[in-house]
């Protein structure tokens, strides 16, 4: 029999050129990790992985949290909390040059406080604040590129769908890593705020200003963003203080958006099926892709590519943050190739344990990998915000978006930088975290 290790780098390369030509990656996943693990330990052993693999991983208690986080964001969408929430920031923020793509970062970093997909935060704000930004003749780069980026901040800050994937695989703490993206999160919106801010000093025809808005209504606007403040008082706060489990901090917070929604009177029947359905659907291709990345998973396991690796590493004169930045770097070219859910499922089985055996803090690591994601929502050929924005707005080149995006992707290697080098941003709230 041929070396498992021969076997597994053959089922990798096997696994590319399914998806190259289209297979859907749960179903890929699944059957090249069971052909794979047929060919280490027989037949027999590949239908007992398909017997018990599935049910044993998408049944897990921690997974359910995804649901109703995912819930709570539909909810919070529909409930008009995103528009709410523009509008205040608009009235703060319109009057300096650029301030409407600045009020665009800060909307987004709201309603990634509430949604923990990129993918809706970037379709949703290019409805709610790509009219404005056009209406005051905002240049297409700056719209566009501080919608696409502003959007990445739904999966840094939590709750976060991206984040609970991570934790399956490292086997860590949700809300250690929840809690870990908060203050890269601020930072990286202030960062982004910060190249708003230069780009349009450099070019002001760009950003202009849309004029001053008196103080009484700026104060009254601000009636508008509580809801979100109670949602993440609630669910971020509980968590932080030990009050309750992420599993419950979940269920209420989609129990209070939908309080919220009806308060506001914005939800309505319709709206309930819509929300419900669109839960359903996300939900059930998540748990595809996750059952069929679980098979796959065993298999390179059962091959020995990830302790090889992990050996190889440590016999290697490369140091430990070498090995990092490499990591890194391979990141940022998958990223450009391969969407974020690929890129997750099919590296974190073989990078998590050489990260590991270097001593790295896999919480931290979580964060830094977001950031990865964050990148790779934007960067083209394959980024997936860029399209979203690209299939609304139908008069603006998508080569124009991604010219847009550039600018904040220096925020994004930035934000890393620093993340690396003061690892305490991602790590104090998680170790200071009342458990």
């Amino acid at each position: 029999m041929p070396d498992p290790i021969v076997i597994g780098w053959i089922g990798l390369i096997i696994l590319f050129m399914v998806l190259a030509i289209g297979v859907p990656i749960g179903l890929a996943m699944a059957m090249v990790g069971f052909a794979g693990y047929v060919a280490i330990a027989g037949f027999q052993g590949g239908l007992i992985q398909l017997q018990t693999v599935p049910f044993s991983n998408v049944a897990s208690y921690d997974l359910t949290v995804l649901p109703l986080f995912i819930l709570m964001g539909e909810f919070a969408s529909v409930s008009g909390l995103v528009r709410g929430t523009y509008d205040t920031m608009h009235k703060w923020l319109g009057r300096f040059p650029g301030g409407l793509a600045m009020a665009t970062i800060a909307g987004s970093a709201a309603f990634g406080a509430v949604c923990g997909t990129s993918i809706a935060s970037a379709s949703t704000m290019t409805s709610v604040a790509y009219p404005e930004m056009k209406r005051y003749k905002y240049d297409d780069r700056l719209a566009t590129g501080s919608i696409a980026c502003g959007g990445t901040l739904g999966i840094l800050i939590p709750p976060s769908n991206p984040m609970i994937i991570y934790a399956l695989f490292a086997q860590a703490s949700i809300g250690r890593l929840f809690l870990g993206g908060v203050l890269p999160g601020i930072l990286l919106s202030i960062l982004f705020m910060l190249i708003i801010f230069v780009w349009v000093k450099l070019r002001p025809s760009i950003g202009p200003s849309s004029g001053p808005i008196p103080w009484s209504e700026r104060f009254k606007s601000i009636k508008d963003i509580w809801p979100i403040a109670i949602l993440v008082v609630v669910v971020m706060g509980g968590i932080w203080g030990g009050v309750i489990t992420v599993m419950e901090a979940a269920g209420i917070g989609a129990f209070f958006s939908f309080i919220i929604g009806l308060s506001r009177r914005s939800i309505k029947l319709k709206s309930i099926i819509s929300s419900l359905n669109a839960t359903v659907k996300t939900t059930a291709m998540i748990f595809t892709i996750l059952i069929g990345a679980m098979i796959f998973n065993y298999f390179i396991v059962m091959s020995g590519i990830p302790s090889a690796l992990a050996s190889l590493v440590e016999k290697s004169t490369l140091p430990p943050l070498g090995v990092l930045v490499c990591i890194l770097a391979l990141y940022l070219i998958l990223g450009c190739i391969m969407d974020t859910m690929a890129m997750t499922v099919l590296t974190l089985p073989i990078f998590l344990p050489v990260l590991n055996s270097l001593g790295f803090d896999l919480v931290w690591f979580g964060i830094l990998f977001v950031i990865m994601c964050e990148m790779a929502l934007v960067t083209p050929p394959i980024g997936m915000n860029v399209f979203v924005i690209s299939g609304m707005i139908k008069d603006v080149p998508m080569y124009t978006i991604f010219r847009g995006i550039w600018p904040f992707l220096i925020g994004m290697v930035i934000c890393l930088i620093l993340v690396i080098a003061f690892p305490q941003i991602a790590m104090y709230l998680p170790n200071t975290m009342i458990k």
